[in-house]
């Protein structure tokens, strides 16, 4: 697995770890995750409100991936990506030329713990596998709940660990032994995926989270589990 990580003190300043790999981010995502995480994603439209005009906030946007996928749908009217990763934001706003073109999406850089906005400005906030590299995840839920309109949604995409022993055993040996190796040299970062994967086995999932969420001010808590528990959706109602 490597030397352990001082994950509190490199949660400070994560996003320049991210400003670092940026630019083979996208690509190691798709080799590391066999593309399953782009599946994942999809999940987001699957739960949206069943109303029109939706104002979305993706927090810790990336490279826009889950605020590309938001506005695809006919129900979302706006989408705001921040991320306080510049470089990350800066390929965001590359892949919308080049991919989507599309007017309903607009990045910012912003903090995703203390979330900048007024209250009640959103229908839905989301956050994909960014949440865990917050250095205050519970000060983020609240500020989720107080920029949600009433009845408005959160939606928290992020690994957990599978129930099933032999599927969490085998899971478990790729995930510390196999893919930091191959994120780490594709990215050319020293530790960044050692890192990022330590930041999962650290962050609770499950009934702990859903707690979390609940403790913030979230009226209901709900979870889907997605590719035999290798993560978890979390959808917390106002």
């Amino acid at each position: 697995m490597g030397k352990r990580i001082d994950i509190k003190v490199r949660k400070r300043e994560s996003w320049r770890i991210f400003d670092q790999i940026a630019p083979t981010y996208d690509r190691i995502n798709r080799v590391i995750s066999f593309g399953i995480d782009k599946l994942w994603r999809r999940n987001f439209r699957k739960y949206l409100p069943q109303r029109g005009g939706l104002v979305c906030l993706d927090l810790a946007t990336g490279t826009g991936d889950v605020a590309i996928e938001l506005a695809k749908d006919e129900r979302v009217s706006k989408v705001v990506g921040t991320d306080l990763s510049e470089k990350m934001i800066e390929l965001g706003k590359e892949k919308i030329r080049r991919i989507t073109n599309s007017k309903k999406i607009t990045f910012a850089i912003g903090d995703g713990v203390k979330i900048p906005g007024k209250s009640s400005m959103f229908d839905v906030v989301t956050v994909a596998f960014g949440i865990r590299n917050f250095k205050d995840h519970q000060e983020s839920f609240k500020n989720m709940v107080r920029v949600l309109k009433k009845d408005g949604q959160a939606m928290i995409l992020e690994f957990s660990l599978p129930r099933n022993r032999i599927f969490r055993s085998l899971y478990l040996f790729y995930f510390r032994n196999v893919l930091p190796v191959i994120g780490n040299k594709l990215s050319g970062h020293s530790d960044a995926y050692s890192y990022l994967n330590q930041t999962v086995e650290d962050f609770p999932y499950g009934e702990a989270l859903v707690k979390q969420l609940l403790d913030a001010g979230f009226k209901r808590v709900e979870t889907k589990t997605l590719s035999f528990g290798i993560a978890m959706l979390y959808i917390g109602y106002k």
